[in-house]
């Protein structure tokens, strides 16, 4: 008799909210066929009561939906989690993207919207979720009590914990792991997106806001995180 092959496969499980039942369907559709497994929301306080009692590893959260919208939802879940969030939107102005990337969003797909295209947005999130810490063999870097400890995938400032979504981390390894080094802003979402800069300079500009807001004691004064006009950002040796 032949022995069975054992293969160990880890299982990311997506938490879909959508008030429209044949997106939320549809979209299961597509990431069960990918392997996920997946849980289904059809406003934003079913997503946080999901969210309470099982582990999800990346949300695709619609914007507009009855009871609770999804910029409020994603306000409630960056209180105290990290997970990649996905912004689903009618609305394709560049203003609604940048709103919905300030307030904690990662990525951002306009409806209509090509299914595999949304596929390999939840790969691309997915994969930098789980590989963080692969830009340096270093694990651990610090500049003037600005500390990265790339085991344990945190930040601090002189001993505080501070919290970062999965991008705004990406993007503190890349700078911080380069001290000194001016990172242009293509090369900036090149590197943390994983794919081509187009229309990047809005998207990398709210992070780069959003992140000051957590690390310097004044933001429009920078003491870390310097921008280099012209040319680009750089944390400040």
């Amino acid at each position: 008799m032949k022995e069975r092959e054992v293969r160990t496969v880890t299982q990311f499980t997506v938490l879909v909210t959508d008030d429209d039942q044949d997106i939320r369907d549809g979209i299961e559709i597509y990431l069960k066929n990918e392997g996920y497994r997946v849980l289904k929301a059809s406003d934003g306080q079913e997503a946080l009561d999901l969210l309470k009692h099982n582990e999800v590893h990346l949300l695709i959260l619609d914007i507009m939906m009855p009871k609770m919208d999804g910029i409020s939802a994603t306000f409630k879940i960056r209180e105290e989690r990290n997970i990649p969030i996905i912004m689903l939107s009618a609305k394709a102005e560049d203003s609604d993207k940048i709103h919905g990337l300030s307030v904690g969003a990662d990525d951002y797909v306009t409806k209509p919207f090509h299914p595999l295209e949304l596929m390999a947005r939840v790969k691309s999130q997915l994969r930098r979720y789980v590989t963080l810490g692969t830009y340096n063999e270093q694990k651990k870097v610090e500049v003037n009590g600005l500390a990265l400890d790339m085991d344990a995938k945190e930040l601090s400032l002189d001993g505080e914990p501070i919290k970062l979504t999965p991008i705004e981390y990406k993007i503190m390894e890349l700078l911080l792991s380069n001290a000194g080094r001016v990172f242009s802003i293509r090369d900036i979402y090149e590197r943390v997106w994983n794919e081509p800069a187009y229309n990047a300079e809005n998207i990398v500009a709210v992070h780069i806001r959003k992140i000051r807001e957590k690390i310097e004691a004044d933001p429009k004064n920078p003491r870390f995180l310097k921008v280099v006009w012209g040319i680009g950002y750089k944390i400040e040796k």
